[in-house]
Order: C-alpha cells, then sequence, then structure tokens
C-alpha cells in the first residue's frame, strides 16, 4: 500500500491584502454615490426650515396686526422682536400674552430680519420677511437670501 504524501494544512487566519482593497473600494463607490444626495437633501431641508421660520414670525405679525387695528409694527427687527416677544396690555389694561415665545432664527442660528413699510415690494400688503442664507450675510433679500417676496 502505497501512502500519500501528507501536506500540512495552512489554517487562514485574516484577510488578504487583496480583499481589504476591495472592499475598500466598493465602500468608496457607495460613498461616492450617496453623499451628494445626503448634502444636497439637507440644503434643501435647511431652505425650507427658514421658509418655515418666515411663515411663523408672519403670522406672528397677522396675530399682531389683527389686535392693533390691522396695523403692522413700523420698524425693523431689532425693534419689532421685542414688541411681540413683550406686548404689555391691551387697551382694557389687560395683560396680552406673546406672539413669539423666541427670537425667529434661521436655520443657520442668525435672526430673520424685516422691514414695515415694505420697500422690496410696490405697493405690498405685507412686511419683509427674509433669512440672511447659507453664507450668514445680509443681502437685503438678494443673493442666497431666502425670503417672503420673492420665488418660493
Amino acid at each position: 500500500m502505497q501512502r500519500l504524501p501528507v501536506t500540512p494544512r495552512r489554517r487562514r487566519r485574516g484577510f488578504t491584502l487583496v480583499e481589504v482593497l476591495l472592499v475598500l473600494a466598493i465602500l468608496g463607490v457607495i460613498a461616492a454615490m450617496v453623499i451628494p444626495n445626503l448634502i444636497g437633501a439637507q440644503g434643501t431641508a435647511n431652505n425650507q426650515a427658514a421658509r418655515n421660520s418666515i411663515s411663523g414670525f408672519e403670522n406672528a405679525l397677522k396675530l399682531y396686526a389683527v389686535a392693533n387695528g390691522g396695523s403692522f409694527p413700523d420698524g425693523s427687527a431689532e425693534q419689532v422682536i421685542p414688541l411681540l416677544r413683550n406686548p404689555a396690555q391691551d387697551a382694557n389694561g389687560k395683560a396680552v400674552p406673546a406672539y413669539l415665545e423666541k427670537d425667529p432664527k434661521d436655520p443657520w442660528g442668525q435672526v430673520l430680519h424685516y422691514e414695515w413699510p415694505n420697500s422690496k415690494v410696490p405697493n405690498a400688503t405685507k412686511p419683509a420677511i427674509w433669512s440672511s442664507g447659507l453664507n450668514k450675510q445680509n443681502e437685503d433679500g438678494a443673493g442666497d437670501d431666502i425670503n417672503n417676496w420673492g420665488e418660493q
């Protein structure tokens, strides 16, 4: 009887360099496809959140106008926001609840801008409200600013 030569069995204990590189290449391809979509979605979400903040501020101003003979408060955000947060008393001396709980801010942490009378739109019937946008620079509603009078 002839015996076959015995070859020692080698145990495989890890991954080869080729396998590791292949997995990294696959992960890189997936990341290259997914990351641009995530970045675009974040920008869209921030723009929509800014529009919602503007809408909330506008609604608070409408409530103020209803309680004050249909007139929006004159001035800028620096003058109007404290008025909406601490409205004082009505004509009967009764305390009026605040129209705003906190300063209206955009998703980038900047306080919204306000103007009444509105110089942005001829014959405007509502105040101009805008966010400074991603660059956080007030461009008077232009540039990357998000506003309530332009394209929605």
